[in-house]
């Protein structure tokens, strides 16, 4: 019985993740197993604008991660320190619980819904901060209430209407 397979990948840290993503559809020969488990966290501490990755690859998003990050940059950290661990001090950014770090997820819902994304939306959790327990519970319901359908109809489709 033949199967198929599916390769996705996520955006990790240290890359211009955009361009990366673009040559690596190119060098797959646009193949249509070949897509991206979006994760808005990686691409919010590079800052990089999640909506925008969206809307450049859309057909390519197979997977969703809900996972939020929160940035401290204070005119002594830097995005560039990643090598030190969670946790740490002079880190500039942290993984959050979705809804306590700066990603902005309303955006995002509205542009997963505009490309019509029909897949999960996955709750990735790593928010050192925090019990994982409570953690877990409160960004599942972060996401329930985030979590909305697209309109099935225009604005302009109901102004013409009579």
């Amino acid at each position: 019985m033949a199967r198929s397979v599916t390769l996705l990948t996520s955006q990790f840290a240290d890359m211009p993740f955009a361009e990366l993503a673009h040559k690596a559809v190119e060098l797959l020969g646009h193949h249509k197993s070949f897509g991206f488990n979006f994760d808005p966290s990686h691409l919010h501490w590079q800052m990089l604008d999640s909506a925008q990755f969206i809307r450049e690859l859309a057909e390519r998003i197979y997977h969703v991660h809900m996972k939020d990050t929160g940035m401290f940059l204070n005119g002594r950290t830097s995005i560039l320190n990643s090598h030190l661990s969670f946790g740490h001090p002079e880190r500039s950014w942290e993984f959050r619980t979705p809804g306590r770090g700066d990603v902005n997820f309303e955006e995002i819902i509205r542009e997963l819904n505009r490309i019509g994304y029909e897949g999960p939306l996955s709750v990735e959790w790593e928010d050192t901060g925090m019990d994982r327990e409570e953690g877990a519970r409160e960004a599942v319901g972060f996401i329930r209430k985030l979590d909305f359908s697209p309109s099935a109809f225009s604005f302009e489709a109901l102004l013409k209407q009579d």
